[in-house]
């Protein structure tokens, strides 16, 4: 636990020195979604129902905020798979002492943690420029977010899996961007089938915190059994799927590639 402990110690600074070194294109990545939240926020005021502003810009304000969250979480340890095979430095991953999966979660747990902290500053940033504010109940927020965060993780080892074995995937990141967008965007209220897919009912729960005000109790036992159902089976599922692309790659040899 201890060594594990100190790798996502070490992990999440490292997420850190590097948006701070690269300092232009961290600000040019929040400068890119505060304009899309822009597009986003005057348009509905611009072509929807006047009465019904108010409301589809709060509605806005959450899905984006998930949506730039889940992004980054998905398509991180995916992309980190990547740079290391590009840069030759993938297979001296796998020499460590420590599982290479625990690596990654270590990793993926310090770009969480660090981008929670810009979600943060997106939000305000965003309801001081829409005027609307929601409810920001961090009591009733974060256990939600963080079973929602188990399905992030298992999604993105299913990513990293791929990344093993393919190498390539920057296509595929970009076509994900979309399918993460309809993640958060589209309501449980007009698509109840997504229900089942990762992140969904956690969005959609925090959506009513903060936008209609629930609490933790007004909440059914089935919404809290949805959350948690997809949380492990995500989880589970997308670790599992990750060792076995893991063992595959070195049983074919594949580490070294490129």
């Amino acid at each position: 636990m201890t060594t594990f402990w100190n790798v996502l110690r070490m992990n999440t600074l490292k997420e850190y020195i590097e948006l701070k070194r690269y300092t232009a294109n961290t600000i040019s990545l929040l400068l890119t979604f505060y304009i899309i939240f822009l597009g986003m926020m005057y348009g509905i005021q611009v072509v929807g129902n006047p009465a019904e502003a108010g409301m589809n810009t709060q509605f806005i304000i959450v899905n984006y905020i998930f949506w730039y969250f889940a992004m980054m979480a998905i398509q991180s340890i995916g992309g980190t798979i990547s740079e290391e095979a590009m840069r030759g430095t993938l297979e001296q991953l796998f020499m460590s002492p420590v599982s290479p999966w625990k690596i990654l979660l270590a990793r993926l747990g310090g770009m969480i943690f660090i981008h929670f902290l810009i979600v943060i500053v997106l939000l305000y940033v965003s309801m001081a420029t829409a005027g609307e504010w929601l409810h920001v109940k961090p009591g009733a927020i974060l256990p939600i977010l963080l079973l929602t965060i188990g399905s992030l993780i298992g999604a993105s080892f299913i990513i990293a899996g791929m990344a093993i074995i393919f190498k390539q995937i920057q296509a595929f990141l970009q076509i994900l961007q979309f399918i993460i967008a309809g993640l958060t965007f589209v309501p449980l209220s007009a698509a109840p089938y997504m229900v089942a897919a990762p992140i969904v009912k956690g969005v959609d729960m925090t959506r009513h915190i903060m936008i209609h005000d629930y609490a933790l109790a007004d909440f059914s036992t089935g919404d809290y059994a949805w959350l948690i159902g997809n949380t492990v089976v995500y989880g589970v599922i997308g670790i599992f799927i990750y060792i076995a692309c893991e063992k595959y790659a070195m049983k074919k040899g594949l580490l070294g590639h490129y």
